[in-house]
């Protein structure tokens, strides 16, 4: 993942401020909170290697300069390198994904009267 991520900014010489964490420990924030799902600030730093405030910032970063995406391709490539992906056992779901405007064509409308009930005569 490592080449995927984008260079640390440049240190100050002049005041230089705190060390920056390692790439490595922030991920492992990131992973702890998408395993546990506890909050951010809850994130226990001394067994993470880093403070929760910390991780989601470098998701952010890492979200803003588009990782995941890249991260996807290259573990997809991998797989199929390996002929380990095997996409008859996979579903889509774009159920997450907004429809804007309803959509291309909006279902029609299902009337609210009762159906009519068939004549026996």
């Amino acid at each position: 993942m490592a080449p995927l991520l984008p260079p640390a900014p440049e240190q100050r010489h002049r005041y230089p401020g705190r060390l920056r964490v390692p790439d490595r420990a922030a991920l492992a924030g990131v992973m702890y909170v998408l395993r546990t799902g506890v909050a951010w600030r809850d994130v226990p730093a001394e067994m993470v290697g880093c403070s929760g405030v910390t991780a989601w910032r470098r998701l952010r970063d890492w979200t803003e300069a588009g990782v995941w995406p890249r991260l996807h391709a290259a573990l997809l490539t991998e797989l199929r390198h390996a002929d380990l992906l095997d996409l008859d056992h996979c579903a889509v779901d774009g159920s997450h994904v907004r429809a804007l405007k309803g959509g291309i064509t909006s279902a029609p409308r299902r009337s609210t009267a009762p159906a009519p009930v068939p004549s026996t005569t």
